[in-house]
């Protein structure tokens, strides 16, 4: 059954990219590629994920037989949540990623009102959700109240462009971006960005399915024939950790889980 859905849904996403001819390719969800003229690439995108909002989750887990949940905790323990902190988190519409931040911050700060010398006034957390598509962004809303999250408005969910945002400069105490920036246009645009929103010290994260390194078998060829080429079009680890020091990022390394399958690459703004 697992497997009919899971073609189903691709089978839905694919359609969608067939109506579309052009030159550069994308990465959608966790397998799905098209290519596609630049100066159309953005829209194509927003169009895109406006048709599979309501099951990205769903395609998520199926497409890594849910083990996207490990990466993405994997994810934020390397960045170290702390209450007060300011994070944007681009490319997050759904939340998963902002909950996470959240969740470890309403956990330090549950332990941390035990000390009578604490005082939780001094703390403002503004966790912001930036994503191009209006439609991600109000499945995230949807998902935070059903949790039960950001009730003291520390969620903020905002619709942007990763190449342009609308943030002040070294405002961002931490910077995440999980499977989005094979979306993008620009790759160099979206890291200058990154740093520039960040304060000193500030730490940039990116999650990203990467070039494998060991070999893997595929119980669906097609999914799989998806994932080939879109690792094929994407950096490899020690080229995209080149193009963040470009960025100006200091400090910036790699870790692969998986074999190299996903890889979590991180800088910080000195």
């Amino acid at each position: 059954m697992l497997v009919t859905l899971k073609r189903q849904i691709l089978r839905k996403v694919r359609l969608e990219l067939e109506n579309e001819r052009g030159y550069i390719y994308i990465y959608l969800c966790t397998r799905c590629f098209k290519e596609v003229q630049e100066e159309e690439k953005s829209q194509m995108v927003s169009n895109v994920f406006s048709s599979v909002a309501s099951n990205y989750d769903l395609m998520n887990d199926l497409m890594s037989v849910g083990l996207h949940r490990l990466w993405k905790d994997r994810l934020v323990s390397k960045l170290s949540p702390f209450p007060g902190m300011k994070h944007l988190d681009v490319a997050g519409g759904t939340g998963d990623i902002a909950f996470r931040i959240l969740e470890t911050v309403n956990s330090i700060r549950s332990r941390a009102l035990q000390d009578p010398c604490y005082d939780p006034l001094q703390e403002e957390t503004e966790i912001y959700v930036c994503d191009i598509n209006p439609n991600m962004l109000n499945v995230g809303r949807k998902r935070a109240i059903e949790r039960g999250l950001g009730k003291d408005k520390s969620l903020i969910w905002v619709e942007g462009n990763a190449e342009a945002l609308t943030f002040q400069d070294n405002s961002m105490d931490g910077y995440t971006i999980a499977f989005g920036i094979r979306n993008v246009t620009h790759i160099e645009k979206v890291l200058d960005e990154a740093h520039r929103v960040l304060k000193r010290g500030g730490r940039f994260l990116c999650l990203e399915l990467s070039h494998v390194e060991v070999p893997l078998v595929a119980g669906d060829r097609e999914s799989y024939q998806y994932l080939v080429e879109s690792i094929r079009r994407f950096p490899n680890q020690e080229k995209f950790a080149s193009m963040i020091a470009d960025a100006g990022f200091r400090k910036v390394e790699y870790e692969n889980l998986v074999g190299g399958v996903v890889a979590i690459h991180s800088g910080l703004k000195l």
